[in-house]
């Protein structure tokens, strides 16, 4: 009977023991059932991290273009589309006269310190909140931008527009993964409103620019010439004799500031020996067409130039034409 009953009671210990050993190898219910944790079981590796290291890429892409709008300095685009200098120079590149990657430096940087500190931390529901909040409003203007891109500047593409874009969505989703789909759902509410917030401000900071067209395209306005101002260097008459030498062609409008801006940097002198083609000699009103040779040109903006077969958009200093010519 003492023999049987310390194999009962050697049997129990011995079952206890397995059962604490299955308890201290099962995951936590908090760290593993989106309870914010953020964890990826296979590499260890945050998702709140991921979202530190992407808003450090779009925080030095987002400094690059403010450098470049800043400093007035034309971008270099991968693809060698001259859409992205012409995208990025437009009235929508700023809002509220403030330039629009100015403020993808502050979100981006926001999320790279969220991020940082979200990650070294168990209990972060503030944090979280401000997390998901700053992401939800990244996405809803990338958005937003989206739609501009495709209905004002159809047929153009922008590689540093699309690449923010990217970036913010995939900011936003790290964010809902690290903080747990199951607690996404009660703020739902919260980025609804957040999203909303953001589409009716951009609205309202570009409605000027919807009226000005549309003004534009309703109002008969009488062709007048336009008045130099700047006087021309040996340089940019020698450059503008080598242009209308080999053919190249200035395309524009006389209500175009960007034309202006043009011709004042060759001057006065200088901007009357190149090969100038007015779109619109007649005026312009909802009815006017532009001129045949600018159609045939399939314009998608002003000022465009047109040499050695290269169509090039957006206004361009001397010793860029100088190069893009060929002249020494």
């Amino acid at each position: 009977a003492g023999a049987r009953a310390l194999r009962i009671s050697n049997q129990g210990e011995a079952a206890k023991l397995h059962y604490e050993e299955d308890e201290s190898q099962s995951p936590s219910s908090s760290s593993s059932n989106g309870n914010g944790d953020g964890d990826d079981e296979a590499g260890g590796v945050s998702a709140y991290k991921w979202c530190a290291a992407v808003g450090g890429i779009g925080f030095l892409e987002t400094s690059y273009l403010t450098y470049l709008k800043l400093s007035n300095t034309e971008a270099i685009c991968p693809t060698g589309a001259p859409s992205c200098t012409t995208i990025l120079t437009s009235d929508y590149s700023s809002v509220l006269g403030i330039p629009l990657p100015l403020f993808g430096m502050l979100a981006y940087g926001s999320v790279t310190l969220l991020g940082l500190n979200l990650s070294s931390k168990e209990r972060r529901s503030v944090g979280e909140l401000i997390l998901i909040g700053i992401t939800t409003s990244m996405a809803a203007a990338s958005t937003y931008f989206l739609y501009i891109l495709s209905t004002e500047f159809n047929g153009e593409s922008c590689l540093y527009c699309l690449a923010s874009a990217a970036l913010s969505f995939s900011s936003f989703f790290l964010s809902v993964k690290g903080y747990g789909s199951g607690e996404v759902q009660k703020t739902l509410g919260l980025q609804l409103a957040v999203a909303s917030l953001v589409i009716i401000a951009l609205s309202a900071s570009y409605a000027d620019i919807h009226s000005s067209n549309s003004s534009r395209d309703e109002t008969e306005v009488p062709y007048f010439e336009t008045r130099i101002s700047t006087e021309s260097s040996p340089f940019a008459v020698s450059l503008a004799k080598h242009l209308h030498s080999i053919g190249a062609k200035l395309y524009g409008a006389f209500w175009c500031s960007h034309c202006l801006d043009q011709k004042e940097i060759f001057g006065g002198e200088a901007s009357k020996l190149l090969d100038y083609v007015e779109c619109f000699p007649d005026g312009m009103n909802k009815e006017t067409k532009m001129a045949e040779a600018c159609v045939d040109a399939k314009l998608k903006g002003f000022p465009t130039w047109s040499i050695k077969g290269q169509i090039l958009e957006g206004e361009k200093q001397l010793s860029e034409l100088a190069a893009l010519s060929g002249f020494n």
